[in-house]
């Protein structure tokens, strides 16, 4: 089994080395975040989407125009989405984000199989420089393969109170030394970083991030209502993983959420596991922040893995029904989620619209960091099946949401 999932990872990687032909899709229902439209065709001219519509004829003459062939996929009626972004994830297939550029393939090839064509790669607090060599790894990998969007440092500037599943060894004040030495590594390719403004120079750091084109997400902090609305207004434009790791919400300590469900700013990440935010919460959160809710996974190295016991970091963690604690205090290490079952819940079991739930795995998380239009990053934007974005395309089972068929850039996956 492990051999097998190396040998996907590697052709998955090698796929990025070949040049992406013109290819269509024809008869899908299209779900994004515009709404649902039957009888769908897509025609790509490679990694690009060049051409949309329902007329058969049109479909036609746009397949003999770009010179497509025989690289026409008949739907059938399956759902046609955009591929799933994920912006805050650490690992699966028993491997995590800071193994290395080996690690780095194996967990991407776990989450690209279940739809996310593009992914945030989320490295956990050690000491500093273990997490500049860490960050360095993603930029290399960012060069090689248009999946991976950059990096997400949760950690080391957070509250020891909300510390969750990091080492209280590493965890740090973010002095201004140290900021300049995270963004040095990262040469550009740190996408977000999580800080608990709370801290002695958290809003400064806030701010120097955001100046250097970063968006700093309030979390694992005690901040108070107050405090958060100063992290936002320092230049903070996300919330990690809403709920978890924060002050929750009281009517006389209102804490950070309202801070960030009231500021149009703030777009607002959540675990949608039914562990980490119970469904009454989830579709809470859809109902007091529309259009600005981000699925994320959070997953970690035993994503899509059997139970057992994992590391996380230094850490020892045990999962034991697919949910990770430390071995140390039990606390909650991460999840085991893939973006795929955060969409089925949340149509499935909780009855949000398709509409909702694929943007929430898409557009919302691709606006988040700037790439829902065109940008440096991935030069097409993401997160719309429309002419002009990028060719990442999910097929899905209708009765079970599940994916069948994944296109990222243009190339097939699965």
């Amino acid at each position: 089994m492990e051999q097998t999932r190396v040998q996907v990872a590697q052709a998955i990687a090698q796929s990025f080395n070949e040049q992406p032909r013109p290819w269509a899709i024809r008869n899908a229902r299209r779900v994004d975040a515009r709404g649902v439209l039957e009888h769908c065709w897509i025609v790509a001219d490679g990694d690009t989407i060049v051409a949309t519509g329902t007329s058969d004829d049109e479909l036609e003459r746009a397949i003999e125009h770009y010179g497509v062939g025989e690289r026409l996929t008949d739907a059938y009626g399956m759902i046609m989405t955009p591929g799933y972004v994920d912006i805050h994830a650490h690992g699966s297939w028993g491997k995590s984000f800071d193994d290395g550029a080996e690690g780095i393939m194996i967990a991407r090839a776990g989450h690209m199989v279940h739809g996310t064509t593009r992914q945030v790669l989320s490295l956990i607090t050690n000491p500093i420089n273990t997490m500049c060599e860490n960050l360095r790894n993603v930029h290399e990998a960012m060069a090689q393969r248009p999946d991976v969007l950059g990096s997400h440092l949760e950690g080391p500037f957070l509250a020891l109170s909300r510390k969750g599943a990091h080492d209280p060894q590493c965890l740090r004040d973010p002095t201004p030394d140290l900021v300049n030495a995270l963004l040095e590594a990262a040469d550009g390719s740190l996408r977000q970083i999580t800080i608990a403004p709370e801290l002695p120079h958290g809003l400064d750091a806030i701010h120097r991030f955001s100046e250097a084109g970063v968006a700093p997400a309030v979390g694992h902090c005690d901040a108070d209502y107050a405090t958060a609305q100063r992290a936002f207004d320092a230049g903070a434009t996300l919330m990690t993983h809403m709920f978890n790791a924060m002050n929750g919400l009281a009517h006389r300590a209102p804490g950070p959420i309202p801070a960030a469900v009231e500021d149009p700013r703030v777009s607002i990440e959540l675990i949608n596991d039914g562990f980490h935010v119970q469904n009454p919460m989830v579709e809470l959160s859809f109902g007091f922040a529309p259009g600005r809710i981000a699925f994320v996974t959070d997953a970690m190295a035993a994503t899509d893995c059997p139970d057992g016991n994992y590391q996380l970091g230094a850490l020892d963690v045990v999962v034991e029904n697919g949910h990770a604690r430390l071995v140390s205090n039990g606390a909650i290490a991460g999840s085991t989620l893939v973006l795929e079952r955060a969409v089925q819940r949340a149509v499935q079991v909780l009855g949000i619209s398709e509409t909702a739930a694929v943007a929430a795995a898409t557009l919302v998380p691709a606006k988040a960091l700037g790439l829902d239009k065109p940008n440096a990053i991935t030069n097409q934007p993401l997160g719309l099946i429309a002419p002009g974005y990028a060719a990442d395309v999910l097929l899905l089972d209708p009765a079970q949401w599940q994916v069948e068929h994944v296109w990222c850039a243009g190339r097939p996956m699965k």
